[in-house]
């Protein structure tokens, strides 16, 4: 599978890789999820399990932007619209897209962001615990003789450490 690195530390290349892999895997298994003969939840099954590790791997390591958060919505969206197919207006009887909101009514899973970002604190968290003579907790936050102490910030519903240094 591998990883991509940039002299910038920019993930935009590595999310764009996951993303051609985990559409290759989409296009591959296209046809069974559009199949009638699987009950959705098979459906979702074969996504959580051939095509959400794809684009996951490696995710740990990712800082997300919102521009790269947009772009793993959209994909999501456009898989799960593929397994729940589309929907019958009762008055007109025309075929139409599922919304978003009906999207996320109907997979009641945690999305692919929320299980991104629940993979990196828990990621964070392993390195927190690391003890200081390992090298990942010098290249992450420096000197711990830096230490002042840990910040909480709730962001979007999320407790995320922060190390605070003095200055």
């Amino acid at each position: 599978m591998g990883k991509t690195l940039t002299n910038q530390n920019s993930i935009v290349e590595e999310i764009k890789s996951r993303l051609w892999s985990g559409n290759a895997c989409y296009h591959s298994v296209q046809n069974i999820l559009s199949s009638r003969l699987l009950t959705k939840n098979v459906k979702i099954k074969i996504y959580r399990t051939i095509i959400l590790p794809v684009v996951m791997y490696g995710c740990e390591a990712w800082s997300l932007t919102l521009r790269e958060e947009r772009k793993l919505r959209f994909f999501e969206k456009m898989v799960l619209r593929r397994i729940f197919g589309p929907r019958r207006v009762e008055v007109t009887g025309e075929w139409r897209r599922l919304h978003n909101e009906e999207l996320n009514d109907l997979y009641t899973s945690p999305t692919l962001v929320r299980m991104i970002k629940s993979r990196i604190m828990g990621w964070a968290g392993h390195v927190a615990r690391m003890g200081e003579e390992r090298g990942c907790i010098r290249s992450w936050w420096g000197s711990r003789r830096e230490r002042d102490h840990w910040g909480i910030l709730d962001v979007d519903g999320w407790i995320i450490l922060e190390w605070i240094y003095r200055r």
